[in-house]
């Protein structure tokens, strides 16, 4: 009878923790508890997109260009960050966690799957749907982590006008793609 009931608790707990979605509330406090440790312990506010830049410079330089004459790389933190490499960058290991953390999350809650490709024009709307959000998180100093969470949680102005705009551009980025891509 023990291990009946082991077993319930077990099913139970893993249905709670790994199966089920958070509330709104529970993920809430868990971002901004994960943004106070990170800047606690990094000393910067969580972002994604400028590690993501520092990686393509890193491939760039791998296959033998130079990117210390471009602007974003110009300052000294700049190449001493990228003069130090991949593995010894903060930045780079919590992106590498996200990515980790995504992964299984999605493997425990039993969700991962291939999906089939609909037609050349899904794929050409998500590629240039990436390609604008990439491009629009280096223009706005940050993508939706970087500017608008930590941007708000440490109490900048920058972090609302971003959410305000980000609010616009899934509004529009919505509509065409239910006229064009659907």
């Amino acid at each position: 009878m023990q291990a009946f009931w082991n077993k319930v608790s077990q099913d139970v707990y893993y249905k709670k923790f790994l199966k089920d979605p958070f509330t709104y509330v529970t993920g809430a406090v868990l971002l901004a508890v994960f943004n106070i440790a990170i800047f606690a312990a990094t000393g910067n506010p969580w972002g994604v997109s400028g590690t993501i830049a520092n990686w393509g410079a890193w491939l760039y330089r791998f296959v033998g260009g130079n990117v210390d004459k471009w602007w974003y790389f110009s300052s000294d933190g700049a190449q001493s960050t990228l003069n130090a490499g991949i593995l010894n960058h903060t930045g780079s290991w919590q992106n590498f966690g996200i990515i980790f953390g995504a992964l299984m999350a999605t493997l425990l809650a039993s969700q991962f799957k291939f999906k089939k490709i609909k037609s050349v024009r899904q794929a050409a709307g998500a590629i240039l749907g990436g390609f604008l959000m990439g491009y629009g998180a280096r223009l706005a100093g940050g993508c939706n982590i970087g500017a608008l969470f930590s941007g708000i949680s440490s109490l900048s102005l920058s972090g609302w006008v971003f959410a305000l705009f980000l609010f616009g551009g899934a509004f529009i980025g919505s509509k065409l793609l239910q006229k064009f891509f659907m």
